[in-house]
């Protein structure tokens, strides 16, 4: 039977704020950088709907707000409205003469004006007075994150020559449901959505561990909206800048501690990087091309794919030679090169895995090797076709367990059965040609009875 496979939900920025509830999103509204980060990811004909009736203590009728837009955008005006809607940034009110009309919430108004004008209490975090004498800088920043966030791939693909993990990315790992442990095992294994995570974009897998701590916060003892907040704050500092902990409650001192996978903190300070300058962001590339820019050993473009199959991968990671092993038959490995194959069976075993065709076709292009650049396609089109074809074939069909009806005395008696099977659901195919038919296994009971109550010999 052909297995439905599920991408796993990376939601963005506002798909997450739109799954907590009315009370804990006008609580986050209460932080000035919430508002302000909010702000900034909302699609652009948002924003100016929000800064047209920012300084309007009331509420604007809804034909005024329809006429800032031509009646082509009818269709992105209604999207603009629900999103706004559903994030409780303005809400439908009833105003004098039976009108209805668009209010924003004061709160968000309060402290978004606050965050764009300034005044009122100072929301940014501030560096410290003194300096750093061991300050760090960017590249050393970028080394570290990815260093210590490739601590939890190299866990995951069993490479264990590496630094052990915290226990707290264990327990996300099981939360989360990209590792098990088996029954009567000690040690945790890779599952399907395991497969699939570890072949996505390092911003996405971030903000999808994030997000299945943050669905843990509340049984960790933590404030959900203290901790949104700050990663919201921790979006506006600046990168290579140390910051202070002293002002920090026990609660955020807590949790900055377990954003060490992707974060530095030592002595009373903590250093953003660029894993978690964009968190607040949600998934998005642009962060990865930054970093890979900057880090010589992850992610700098090391794969090459020919049309007949092979691959060469440039590179002495053994994680990424395990990466590759997923969807690859390894032939030869030097010391800086892995060659391998894409065969029919190896892509099969990765879909069987949880993997996706698109995840690997996207895999290949996204760590293409810069002279792939040189002649685009960077991946043979030949190649990426033929990985989608082998994933439709396992969705050719689909197998069910069933009772064939034959054998029909007449075309009447055949469409008496046939009719009543497929009213009560339970019919799965027939042909008029030879009088066949199909139920499911749990219906042909019932149908059976049904044709021995009006078949005059009781069978058939």
């Amino acid at each position: 039977m052909s297995v439905q496979q599920r991408t796993l939900d990376c939601k963005d920025l506002h798909s997450y704020l739109k799954t907590l509830t009315a009370t804990v999103l006008d609580r986050l509204y209460n932080h000035p950088a919430t508002c302000l980060a909010v702000f900034r990811e909302l699609p652009e004909l948002s924003r100016l709907y929000i800064m047209r009736i920012l300084f309007v203590d009331q509420a604007v009728p809804k034909a005024i707000m329809g006429s800032w837009v031509s009646p082509n955008s009818a269709k992105e005006l209604e999207d603009i409205v629900k999103l706004l809607t559903e994030l409780r940034l303005w809400q439908e009110v009833e105003m004098q003469g039976g009108l209805k009309g668009w209010l924003l919430n004061p709160t968000f108004r309060r402290n978004l004006k606050g965050a764009l004008l300034g005044g009122g209490n100072e929301w940014s975090m501030k560096p410290p007075t003194d300096a750093d004498p061991k300050a760090r800088g960017i590249a050393i920043l970028d080394e570290y994150a990815m260093g210590r966030w490739e601590c939890v791939l190299h866990f995951m693909v069993g490479s264990h020559q590496h630094e052990v993990i915290s226990s707290d990315a264990l327990q996300i790992l099981q939360h989360a449901g990209l590792m098990k442990k088996e029954p009567g095992e000690n040690q945790l294994t890779i599952t399907r959505d395991g497969f699939q995570f570890l072949l996505m974009d390092t911003s996405a897998q971030v903000w999808y561990f994030l997000l299945q701590y943050l669905d843990t916060a509340t049984a960790r003892g933590l404030d959900l909206i203290d901790c949104l907040g700050f990663l919201f704050q921790l979006s506006f500092s600046t990168l290579g800048q140390d910051y202070s902990t002293d002002s920090m409650s026990d609660g955020l001192q807590k949790f900055l501690q377990h954003l060490r996978e992707f974060g530095l903190r030592k002595d009373g300070r903590f250093y953003p990087t660029r894993l978690a300058l964009d968190i607040a962001s949600g998934p998005k590339k642009s962060m990865l091309n930054a970093m890979t820019a900057t880090s010589s050993n992850q992610n700098s473009g090391y794969i090459v794919v020919e049309t007949n199959y092979r691959v060469y991968a440039y590179t002495d990671s053994s994680l990424q030679v395990a990466l590759i092993a997923l969807f690859c038959e390894l032939m030869y490995r030097f010391p800086n090169l892995v060659v391998g194959i894409i065969t029919r069976e190896s892509v099969r075993q990765a879909l069987r895995s949880g993997i996706t065709a698109d995840q690997i076709v996207s895999f290949l292009r996204q760590h293409a090797h810069p002279e792939c650049y040189k002649e685009p396609p960077v991946l043979p089109s030949t190649i990426a076709d033929q990985i989608k074809l082998w994933a439709i074939e396992r969705d050719r069909f689909v197998y069910k367990d069933g009772v064939l009806y034959n054998q029909f005395d007449s075309q009447a008696d055949f469409e008496i059965l046939k009719n009543y099977a497929q009213e009560r659901g339970v019919l799965v195919w027939h042909t008029t040609h030879g009088r066949k038919m199909v139920v499911t296994k749990e219906g042909h009971e019932e149908v059976r009875k049904f044709w021995k109550r009006h078949s005059r010999n009781g069978s058939m």
